[in-house]
């Protein structure tokens, strides 16, 4: 079978809408400044009417890894849910202008597209407010088969296994999939994801994932343990391979023969964290998508990582494919 993409991604479809702000505004509005909540969609409207004036860029955690996967020169497919408005309008436009595709559904009435509404003070702090809208209402229909079965590796976001259709159109996904060969990756995305949904998780994992992406709280977290160790210990065999990240120290890549120690590149200054476990699943997936070894993979994904910690926003700034030439990888 022909393939058409080098992964796609399945996962919430959120605009964020990015404005400056004030302390004042802040309390104004009852936020706790760099918190960050879910809020419902008539609080999104209110609030968004208040803000200043915004910047909209597509966000949400697959489609960073997508525009990771695209800003390497990978061929990457998002699937998701948007309505059919203006916020929904500038997702699409998005992933085809980062050189990626929007191949999920379009809600015509009810929920509007999910949105992350950040107000940004003058310190650099993010507060954000997430309404996911029509995110949330992602079903097995807003699958086609065509993508899955095109796609050498499909890649499921762990924030989805909240809403039970967005889990059945996982299961749908990671069929097709298995069907025609390709491979199944899984990011755990979030402890409180893990907290909620540990059994189901474990088993989807033992039953249908080949990849799987976490980070060293949410791996424990998986296995009700403080030992980073046992945790490695305890998946090892119940998936083909995990991925998994730990800051400063780098990544294991763990499989049911082999752990693979992966340092992280040195950065001179860490100025925001956010989407580097995005970034790493990114050049992780490339690597593997192209036939790379795990450990040749494993430092491309840390390499993707080191960029988008350099700066603020969750997606890469300069050219990962150049980024990656220069580094040998």
């Amino acid at each position: 079978m022909t393939t058409l993409s080098d992964v796609a991604a399945i996962g919430n479809a959120i605009v964020d809408v990015i404005a400056q702000s004030s302390d004042a505004f802040l309390a104004e509005e009852g936020l706790v400044k760099g918190s960050m909540m879910l809020i419902d969609d008539a609080r999104a409207s209110e609030l968004y009417a208040r803000m200043g004036e915004p910047v909209e860029a597509s966000g949400g955690s697959a489609g960073n890894s997508v525009a990771g996967v695209a800003s390497l020169g990978g061929r990457a497919v998002h699937i998701g849910k948007v309505a059919n408005d203006a916020l929904g309008e500038v997702f699409a436009h998005d992933m085809e202008a980062i050189g990626a595709r929007f191949a999920g559904g379009v809600l015509k009435d009810g929920a509007p597209t999910g949105r992350c509404l950040i107000n940004v003070t003058d310190d650099g702090e993010r507060t954000m407010c997430t309404a996911l809208g029509a995110a949330a209402l992602l079903d097995p229909d807003d699958v086609d088969p065509a993508v899955i079965e095109g796609s050498s590796i499909v890649f499921l976001e762990g924030y989805l296994f909240d809403p039970p259709p967005a889990r059945r159109a996982f299961a749908k996904a990671a069929g097709l999939a298995r069907g025609a060969g390709r491979l199944v990756a899984l990011t755990l995305s979030d402890s409180f994801v893990v907290d909620r949904h540990r059994a189901g998780l474990v088993a989807f994992t033992g039953a249908e994932v080949d990849v799987l992406f976490a980070n060293s709280d949410e791996i424990t977290s998986l296995f009700e343990t403080d030992d980073f160790d046992a945790a490695v210990a305890a998946i090892r065999g119940r998936c083909s391979i995990a991925a998994i990240t730990r800051g400063e120290k780098g990544s294991v890549i763990v499989t049911r023969d082999q752990i693979h120690q992966i340092e992280a590149v040195p950065v001179e200054k860490v100025v925001d964290t956010t989407g580097a476990g995005d970034q790493y699943a990114a050049g992780f997936l490339f690597g593997l998508a192209k036939g790379l070894s795990l450990s040749h993979a494993g430092r491309l994904g840390s390499l993707c990582a080191s960029e988008v910690i350099r700066h603020y926003g969750p997606r890469p700034q300069v050219s990962l494919k150049d980024l990656a030439a220069k580094a040998g990888l």
